[in-house]
């Protein structure tokens, strides 16, 4: 069956229980209650803290089949999943499955874990490195479910994603159970995206290399969710955190890129005061933030808020007056960790809050403007963020597709070449994002607009931007670089791609070879 931007979902996919067919970004509504935990005691003479995780996994038990949540703020720095999997591979555990946020090449061990029988499932919003090519070439015997950061967060509220044993990888704890991410030796800012799982797993453990004195302060997950603390060597290396280079880029295709879109922007109309701001810690992203910077300083505007992953440059702009608030749902270097610790102004806020579509309204809802990237994107404006060229799972949805339904507008900045490929193809290799949710694509080349936003077009046009159909755009990259070669894939389906709101907008199949 063809789903609403007529990608082909199988009625029926082994290993995946229901399969609703995406039938567009707003056209599902929910039609459930959310889930409840199990209900628990505890004495006053009880202790949580416990010496190691085999006597965790004994306390509970953990048993073959369950499924046991991870998160990902510690990102390629993440010591945790590794040492809870191996714990369970001791224990002769088998048929787990694995609900980790974000995937990434440190958490390569998971391979061997599938291998042995371990591991059998995979739930995730982002995958890259060595397990993200396994899966690619069809390790899992049931297919990989991707879905968005707010999906994921709706999916745990509704009992889509039911998760048996939360393992809350905590910078810091006190002995009964309150966790933060700003304190320690292993300090990683934001938990955001385990508030979910702390609040409705039916048991939450916390790994810490960090126990501090009763009552820990701040609190950013309460005592009153977390059963265990377990205290171990190392949870994990915060400079691992750190996505990608996190600095403005010094190409000059890129910074032509970030000052159109800018431009872009600024035509728009949106940035005046109260403005709402979200964009990614890529260097052409960061080069946007920097120039609208330079114009909201010449009109002296104060913006409403940043959200999102934050980076040094954001808590820059708040600590120059140029934003009220960050909204911080995961951290991505350094500078975001000190001033979420030191700064009120800088707000912990959790998955749910920041992008779940099923509650009374989540922070994307506020934003004006998201600048995002793409791997590809359609004559149609539908994006892909998971897959490459090769057809090889290199990513995923994240926040993507969260934040470009929620902005007034949603602009992709991209070269138009991609490794000598064009980036605009007639059909994208891997639907992520659906293009009625994309306003604007910025290339070196031009800028082309949804034909849905002839509003916009129309501000673009008499700001003098270099406004093109998107098929121009296209027939020029292919004039440089010519059509990109169809790529090669086998019928089995390794993961199947989550729209928000549970439906399915996309699969990704084996490649070949």
């Amino acid at each position: 069956m063809k789903n609403a931007i007529g990608r082909e979902i199988p009625e029926t996919i082994s290993g995946i229980a229901a399969i609703k067919p995406f039938a567009g970004a707003f056209a599902t509504s929910p039609k459930m209650t959310r889930q409840a935990p199990k209900v628990k005691t505890i004495k006053p003479t009880d202790r949580k803290l416990v010496d190691n995780l085999v006597e965790v996994f004994k306390k509970i038990p953990v048993t073959d089949g369950m499924t046991l949540s991870f998160h990902h703020h510690f990102r390629n720095g993440d010591g945790v999943v590794n040492m809870v999997l191996a714990t369970a591979a001791q224990l002769g555990l088998k048929n787990l499955t694995v609900a980790l946020s974000s995937v990434f090449p440190v958490h390569a061990p998971i391979i061997e874990q599938v291998k042995n029988g371990v591991v059998t499932g995979l739930d995730t919003n982002y995958m890259s490195g060595p397990v993200a090519q396994a899966v690619s070439k069809g390790l899992f015997s049931k297919p990989v479910v991707l879905r968005t950061h707010g999906g994921r967060g709706r999916a745990i509220e509704c009992g889509q994603l039911k998760i048996d044993v939360a393992f809350i990888a905590a910078p810091a704890a006190d002995e009964y159970g309150n966790l933060n991410g700003v304190e320690g030796p292993a300090a990683c800012g934001s938990l955001g995206y385990a508030f979910p799982d702390a609040q409705y797993a039916d048991y939450v453990v916390a790994v810490t290399d960090y126990i501090g004195e009763y009552p820990l302060s701040p609190i950013s997950i309460p005592q009153t969710r977390v059963d265990y603390v377990v205290k171990v060597e190392c949870v994990g290396d915060p400079k691992g955190i750190v996505s990608g280079t996190t600095r403005i880029t010094k190409d000059p295709v890129g910074l032509k890129i970030a000052e159109t879109a800018a431009k872009v922007i600024q035509a728009t109309g949106l940035i005046k005061n109260g403005f709402a701001f979200q964009t990614g810690a890529g260097g052409a992203s960061l080069a946007t933030a920097a120039f609208v910077r330079k114009m909201m300083e010449k009109d002296e505007v104060v913006g409403s808020f940043a959200l999102g992953g934050i980076t040094g440059y954001m808590v820059d702009m708040l600590e120059s007056g140029l934003f009220k608030k960050l909204m911080d749902v995961q951290g991505f270097d350094l500078e975001a960790i000190r001033s979420l610790s030191t700064n009120p102004n800088h707000l912990e806020i959790g998955a749910d809050f920041y992008a779940s579509p099923f509650n009374a309204g989540c922070a994307v809802n506020q934003l004006d403007v998201v600048i995002l990237g793409a791997t590809e994107m359609d004559t149609d404006f539908n994006v892909n963020v998971v897959t490459g060229s090769d057809g090889v799972i290199m990513g995923g949805s994240g926040g993507h597709a969260d934040a470009a339904a929620g902005a007034k507008v949603t602009i992709i900045v991209a070269n138009l070449l991609r490794g000598r490929l064009p980036i605009i193809v007639d059909k994208v290799l891997t639907a992520t994002t659906p293009g009625e949710t994309i306003d604007v694509l910025v290339t070196e080349r031009g800028v082309a607009v949804n034909p849905l936003r002839a509003d916009l077009k129309e501000k673009f046009l008499a700001a003098g931007l270099p406004v093109k159909d998107i098929q121009e755009l296209k027939q020029l990259a292919e004039k440089i670089a010519g059509a990109p070669k169809a790529v090669k894939t086998g019928e089995k389906i390794v993961a199947v791609v989550e729209y928000r709101d549970g439906t399915i907008i996309d699969v990704v199949r084996q490649v070949e070879g």
